[in-house]
Formats: C-alpha cells, structure tokens, sequence
C-alpha cells in the first residue's frame, strides 16, 4: 500500500513539474502583444460630469456619432471609454442601468483562472492558455487603473491529502510564472498551524497544509459605472434606460446594405428618437442574440446562458483579508468563499438557464452552496440557511463562435464577429478581461466602417479610471480631519469614490451631534450616509433600484436593510428628481419586489414557511406564555400596535410606522398583517435550527417575560419577609 502511495506521490509530482516547464514553453510561444503608447498623448478628460439631461439632449441632436454601442455591462462601457480615447465621437445607450445585468453579479474576482490553466497545460491547451495568460495580464492593468475600487487578494486552497500538496504547490506557481512581471504577489506554502491561524474557521481534521496565491478582488457594478462616467468625463455620451427598439439601414453606394444607427427610447421621459451612427457595436452580453436577430431575423443563435448565484454570509464566516477556494465541489465547479464588504460571498453554481432581465435564485442552487462551504469549515461555524443575508443569480453568457463553421463549440474566450451589415458583436469573455475585449472590439470598428480616429491605438491601458487619478491608502484620514465623518464612513468614501469622496462629502448634511460633524447614515449596520444618494443622482441613478443595487451595494450586502432603508433612500431621491408622492410609492414597491425577486427576500421567506415545527412540549409552552404576555388585549394575535408598546416598554421611543412594519414582515409568513400564534411558534423553531438567524419580535417577547418575572418576584417579597425594610 505504502509503496503505491509513494508512486502516486512520485507520478503527482512529476505532474506538476512537467507543468512549470509547460508553461514555460508556452510562454515562449505567445509573446504578448505590446502598444507603444509613451509616443501617444494621453486625453484630457472634463472637470465636471455632464447631467443626464445634458447626455439626452446629445443623443437627440440628430448629429452623427462615429460609434453607438449597445450594452451598458462592463464590456459595453469599456468600449465606450476605449472609442471616445481614441477620438472617435461616441454614444452608448442602456435598457436598464449601467452594470444592471452580469456585471454587477459575478464572484467581485479580477482573476485569470487557476483552473483553466491547470487544464490548458495537462491538456496543451493553447487557446486556453493564451485566455489565462491575457487574462493576468489585464488583471494587474485592472489593480493599476482602479486602485480605489480594487485590491490583491489572498485566496487559500487547502489541501487534505498529502500527495495534492506539491501538485498544487507547482501548479500555482505556474499561476505566478504565467503572469510573470505582472504578478501581483508570490504564492508560498503553509503549514497546518499557519493555515489555521489565518483562517481559524477552517476544518483541521485531516488537513495537512494549504497553499495561498492571489488574484485581485473589485466592486464589480461601481467599477462598470466609473468606467462608463470616465468615458462621459472624455466626452462620450452615455445614456441608461434607454432602449434600443430597432437597428436602421441605408446603401452604401454599392448596393450593400450597413447599419447607420437605430430608433431609441427614452424609458424616464417616454420619447421616442433616432440615433445616427457609421458604426454599431452589439455589447449586450446574454441579451446578443437579441440584438444580432435584429440586424438579421434569420441569424442562428451564439448565446448559451448559463446560471451562477452567489450568497452573502455574515462576516464572521471568513476572516477580513483571506479567502477559500473549494477546488472540487460535487458538481465539479470551483466554489469561492470570500470577504467582501466586510461580509462573506460565497458561489457561484452552473445551470443552463433561460435568458431574462430579472434572474432568480432557487432555494436549491442556495442549498448547494450552503452544502458544499460545510465541507471546509470546523464544528464551531454551524452554517445556517438563516444567515443567508441576500442571494442572487447572474446569467453567464458563454458564446458559440459565429466566425466558426462548427457553431456547436463554445468560445472559451471572447469572441468579436462583423456581420454582412457591419454591426460588431462582441461576446463571451469574462469581467477581468473587459478592457482587452473593448480595444479587440474598436480595432475591428474601426476597419470594418472605415472609421478616422486620432488615435489608431488604444490607450485605455495606462489611463486611471474615475476616482483614481488622487487616490492614496490614507486619503480616508483627510476626510475624518476636513469633514468631520466617521472613520468607517469615511474609509467606505475613499474605497467606493476615490478622490470624489471629497465632492460626495460636501453634500453630506450636519448630524446635530457632536461626533460626528457630518453624514447620517441611512442604515444603522452600513456607512453608507445621505449625500451618497444626492450624489448618485448626479451618477445617472434614475430609480431606487439603481441607488439600492448599484450606486450603494445594500442589496446585495443585507436584503432586509435594504427593505428597511427604502423610505430614506426614495425621500432623498425625490427631493433630487422631483418625485410625486405617487411616484415615491411605485418606486418603493418596484424596488420591493426586485429585493423579493432578484435578490431572494422571496426565497428567504419561502423558506421559513416550509420550517416544520419542531419545539419541545416545555418550549411550546414557554413560547405560549410569551405569545399572551404581548398579546394583552387576549384578541388571539399580535397587532402593530401590540408590537409599537412592547417597544416602547423597552426604551425605543417612537418608533416609525415602516419599522413596525419590517418587524412584522419578519414572521407574519402568511402576510394577513398581524402575527399569529402558530407562526411565532414557526419562527421559534426556525431560530432554534439555524433556519432564522434573529428575529427582533422573537427578542421582544423574550423581553416582555423577563418583565413581568420581575414584578411577579417583587411582588412575592413581603416587607414582613424582607425583615421590614430598613
């Protein structure tokens, strides 16, 4: 046994080193291409940001754009910012808002993926590796640009087996070697101690070592908007919500027909217009074939979607600054479980799926992740479904090469197609390579319209995004001394805005408090603060939704504080926009049900109400007399108002009229607007399995009996027993 063991071994390790030397020679072989863009004068970009009126205006003007491109995602907006560098004169429109689909729903990584290249090199795979090795190269451009919004990171890959320990010691330095100068940190090796004093929540049994490596990690949805706003500060026009209704053609002169712009609407003011372009570039990520099948109804399909969720996790699931990497899941899908927003991220899954604007989490792919990070974690982090603080699902556009004649394989790279009509399509690729698809994308525009830049080269690599240009690691710390803002608030500012947290920080209002001078927050839990809203407004947000997903990351962070921070975040809003008060109430209730739907409030629910009762006849009986020490009035349920006076008793002064109504949402499951007994029991039961981490009306009643078992013993003791008083 021991002497296969030792072959194994032997064969493993020979593995690993024919991998370096594989990747060495591939190496060789694909010599990056390098633009030399010392010789190119960099642009000068506007002081001010152009309001989206000002963006509408342009795009109805009725003069003709060098580029119109479709899609706001991350490669959309990318292409708007490498065509408007180079001169060209550029609009991009957007059906919903920037970054509203795939891009603000991926894992946060910038990464060029450990595991294509373990496969690109047992397989000899050049393609493959040539995606890797791009890929890493664009990541250190992506940590470069963006140093505000992004951010090495190290990621640990524990190791079980002995065997696996120099497979994967060798395999991820070959992960270094491909990146060569352009790697972010060096892997190294840990013993099991070390591992464990890193990541202390890490399961010990059995684990012999881990190996750490880094990629890097970003705010994906205000990276995809600081690139469009750059783009807009270059003199690009860059419009959301609006959408394209159909693609427009005219002869050439020669009898060919080629697109020159499209008929457009204007979702916020309802009108109607036509956008004249030489150039069309299709970036609309799943939704491409929508778009192609406009340029051509008999165009095959090239989309392949595919559904990745993702959960979010109370920060003490992971340690601040490491993350996990699950290299084997059941399915065969790496799993992430990483810190992000000072919570946990953890997916993503793969099922093919249906393409929709609004995709949702199942309570299945969410019980799969849950299964899957049990796996790597000790007894003492129970996972729970009650933790679950938001889930959501991205559609994964993965493309079939429309430039192949076998159209059944799909593109592991990006792929860029011109079609007889010349509307460019770029599709597939990944977020880390947003730039690289954007400079592909222009070069090909540019010689299938015969465009005149003044540029011929992209200069997006060495340009800083928006926000970037006076960022420093401690600029948090002349926001404390100038504004008087909270030291968590204002490191949030200088993470999310960069050198423009100082203009956000202007529009901050007094506190009326001695410390701090300056910022209300919108959300007790969050440093997100009300200037942030005004100021999100001046960033193209032009609804509650855009604000709560993607000017501000709640959603995404806390499902029920985004639902409990609405009303705030809709009064600031219509103060900015003008809103009615009808307006006010349909915009909280479509923001309501996009944090029901999108971002699985309405899964979390469903969840609890499936929780069979399982108490004891003690704790029945326990949570009874809790039930109808609140219930005063003996109705039978709870009311509002039963629930405002037990607050109240406790020392919560007035409290709201939507505060009242969230602590009721958390347990009235069948939604008739009061809480009855069988579904307080429901809850209680749900707390006591981990299904429901916390329930504010369960503590309440709690409270309420720890009350009245204190009077009930004041009243016991007799001045007689107590030996007559003094």
């Amino acid at each position: 046994m021991s002497s296969r063991m030792f072959k194994f071994g032997v064969t493993a390790t020979s593995a690993a080193v024919g991998s370096v030397l594989a990747a060495w020679s591939l190496d060789h072989w694909n010599t990056p291409r390098v633009v030399n863009n010392a010789a190119v004068a960099p642009p000068k970009r506007k002081r001010t940001l152009p309001m989206r009126s000002e963006q509408i205006k342009s795009l109805m003007s009725g003069e003709e754009f060098d580029v119109l491109i479709i899609g706001g995602g991350a490669t959309g907006a990318g292409c708007a910012l490498d065509s408007v560098t180079r001169g060209l004169k550029t609009a991009l429109v957007e059906l919903d808002d920037f970054a509203s689909g795939t891009s603000s729903r991926s894992t946060k990584l910038i990464h060029g993926g450990v595991r294509y290249l373990q496969k690109a090199i047992l397989g000899l795979d050049l393609e493959q590796y040539r995606m890797v090795k791009e890929a890493l190269q664009e990541r250190a451009t992506m940590l470069e640009s963006a140093p505000h919004l992004t951010h090495p990171l190290p990621i640990m890959l524990p190791v079980y087996t002995w065997w696996q320990v120099p497979y994967y010691w060798v395999g991820i330095k070959a992960y270094d070697l491909v990146a060569g100068d352009r790697n972010v940190k060096s892997s190294y090796y840990l013993s099991k101690k070390d591992a464990l004093e890193l990541f202390p929540m890490l399961k010990k049994d059995k684990l012999c070592g881990a190996i750490v490596y880094y990629d890097g990690q970003q705010d994906d949805a205000r990276m995809c908007l600081a690139v469009a706003l750059t783009a807009a500060r270059h003199g690009a026009t860059v419009c959301n919500h609006v959408e394209v209704k159909e693609l427009l053609k005219k002869d050439d002169g020669s009898g060919k027909q080629v697109l020159c712009g499209a008929k457009v609407k204007d979702h916020i003011s309802g009108k109607e217009f036509t956008v004249k372009a030489k150039c069309v570039v299709n970036a609309a990520g799943p939704f491409t074939d929508s778009i192609r099948k406009m340029d051509n109804p008999t165009v095959k399909s090239i989309c392949c979607p595919s559904s990745g969720v993702h959960i979010v996790l109370p920060g003490y699931y992971s340690p601040d600054q490491m993350g996990l990497l699950d290299p084997s899941t059941s399915d065969g899908r790496v799993i992430f479980f990483l810190p992000w927003q000072r919570q946990t991220i953890a997916g993503t899954t793969d099922l093919p799926c249906e393409i929709t604007h609004s995709p949702i989490p199942t309570e299945d792919e969410i019980q799969f992740i849950l299964k899957e990070i049990k796996n790597y974690l000790n007894a003492d982090v129970e996972v729970r479904r009650g933790d679950v603080l938001s889930a959501w699902s991205g559609i994964r556009p993965l493309v079939s090469d429309p430039n192949k004649d076998d159209t059944q394989s799909l593109a592991r790279n990006h792929i860029v197609h011109v079609s007889p009509s010349n509307l460019i399509t770029i599709a597939g690729g990944k977020w880390t390579t947003y730039r690289a698809m954007a400079e592909h994308t222009i070069d090909a525009a540019i010689k299938a319209c015969n465009l005149k830049p003044e540029r011929e080269e992209a200069v997006t690599s060495y340009l800083k995004i928006e926000g970037g240009q006076g960022w420093t690691p401690t600029m948090y710390i002349r926001l404390v001394q100038d504004f008087g803002l909270e030291c968590e608030v204002a490191q949030h500012l200088a993470k999310s805005y960069g050198d423009r947290a100082f203009a956000v920080s202007k529009m901050a209002s007094l506190t009326g408090k001695r410390w701090p001078i300056i910022g209300n927050r919108i959300h007790p839990e969050f440093p997100y603060i009300d200037a942030e809203i005004r100021y999100g407004v001046r960033e193209y947000a032009c609804s509650a939704i855009d604000m709560i997903a993607r000017r501000l990351r709640l959603a995404f962070l806390n499902v029920q504080a985004a639902q409990e921070a609405l009303p705030v975040i809709v009064d600031i809003m219509a103060e900015e926009l003008h809103w009615s008060k009808e307006e006010k109430e349909r915009q909280i209730k479509a923001a309501t049900e996009f944090l029901a739907n999108e971002m699985g409030h309405s899964v979390n629910r469903t969840s609890k109400e499936r929780i069979p009762i399982k108490l004891s006849k003690e704790e029945i009986q326990t949570y009874i007399k809790r039930f109808q020490l609140i219930d005063k009035d003996k109705k039978g349920y709870v009311s509002i108002n039963d629930i405002r006076r037990g607050l109240k008793t406790f020392g919560e002064g007035d409290v709201s009229g939507e505060q009242l109504h969230e602590i009721l949402r958390e347990i009235d499951t069948n939604m008739n607007g009061q809480v009855e007994l069988d579904e307080y029991l429901q809850m209680m039961s749900a707390i006591k399995t981990g299904d429901v981490a916390y329930s504010r009306f369960a503590r309440m009643a709690e409270l309420e009996e720890q009350k009245q078992e204190a009077a009930s013993l004041k009243q016991k003791i007799s001045v007689d027993r107590s030996g007559g008083g003094l």
